[in-house]
């Protein structure tokens, strides 16, 4: 089982997209601000394989849980 501590980095490895700190903050601002009746997981962005990601990790209150919610919390502003 995987302990470790995930980050926004490590998030964005595990669904295939750049990881750098510039590639993260300029996603976030491209995609910025979501609107409140969409969540996350359902953003047209989205592959199908990344949104069901995220859609399980949410879920199953997996240990990507906390770092999806993170996600989701910049991505409101």
């Amino acid at each position: 089982m995987d302990t470790s501590k995930h980050t926004l980095a490590t998030l964005f490895e595990q669904l295939g997209m750049p990881a750098d700190e510039a590639s993260i903050e300029n996603f976030i601002a491209r995609h910025s601000p979501l609107p409140a009746e969409i969540a996350l997981q359902d953003a047209p962005f989205w592959s199908d394989a990344q949104s069901n990601f995220l859609e399980e990790g949410l879920e199953d209150d997996s240990d990507w849980a906390e770092v999806i919610d993170e996600l989701d919390a910049l991505m409101r502003h």
